[in-house]
């Protein structure tokens, strides 16, 4: 979980610099939906969160972790990656920021109920297999009147139908299944996808208020190997760009209260 997975970063890792084109690299892909004038304010609410208790489920490499704490939030980050645990504790030493960063599964979070007064998850839960009850203690950790807002991969997005493509060119004739074709090209062994009716049901048992959206990247809006895409999107207004990828997005992004 570097997010460097081809070493094309030329920079000693987790070095300030390195923490630096990493995340000029990760801002940049979600430019079409998340930021403002800082990154992610678009859909993060750093505005409110000034003396908040936060909780980060699955923080990486620390973007999002670095971002709330600068707001001013009382941030407690978990993943259940060594790696990413490392990564967030040097980044945040390297610029004299701090949080409580703890290895813990989701799954059995380890705090009193209703300790938080937010809780942020940005493409996560989905590598469960029991998405359901992470939800379920989030909804237990949360406050009442809490908010949560996460993100889970999209089965209607361009990924998916991508991926029915392959199926059908190699999985099917090789006695692969639709899943199993999927998660070879997710991030991680298993990733689950959810339309939006699915990821209503399961988090209406938990909360109320739930908003569903749509977002995408570059990928979504003009589905071809990257350097034929380059040359497309040179032809494209941002704003059309913004328009088919967050149509055809491959994320799905719930914010729900408790």
């Amino acid at each position: 979980m570097s997010y460097d997975w081809d070493n094309a970063i030329e920079l000693p890792r987790f070095s300030r610099e390195w923490f630096d084109e990493s995340d000029r690299r990760f801002v940049h892909a979600h430019r079409l939906f998340a930021h403002t004038d800082v990154p992610f304010g678009r859909i993060l609410p750093l505005e409110t969160l000034r003396g908040r208790r936060v909780l980060e489920i699955g923080c990486g490499m620390g973007l999002h972790t670095e971002a709330m704490v600068r707001a001013g939030a009382e941030v407690t980050a978990i993943d259940i990656s060594e790696t990413s645990c490392e990564a967030t504790r040097t980044r945040l030493s390297l610029k004299a920021l701090a949080a409580q960063i703890l290895l813990m599964d989701a799954r059995k979070l380890q705090f009193p109920d209703q300790s938080f007064d937010f809780v942020w998850s940005w493409g996560v839960v989905h590598h469960s297999a029991q998405t359901a009850l992470i939800l379920r203690e989030i909804s237990r950790v949360l406050r009442q009147g809490g908010e949560v807002r996460l993100m889970v991969y999209r089965l209607g997005g361009t990924c998916s139908y991508a991926t029915l493509v392959r199926y059908w060119l190699a999985g099917f004739w090789f006695g692969r299944s639709f899943d199993e074709v999927l998660w070879k090209h997710t991030d991680g062994f298993m990733a689950r996808y959810y339309t939006e009716d699915m990821m209503h049901d399961v988090a209406s048992l938990f909360f109320s208020e739930i908003a569903l959206n749509s977002f995408g990247q570059d990928v979504d809006a003009v589905p071809l190997p990257r350097r034929l895409r380059a040359v497309v999107l040179r032809f494209l207004s941002r704003e059309r760009t913004a328009a088919l990828a967050n149509r055809r997005g491959s994320f799905l992004f719930m914010t729900a209260k408790r």
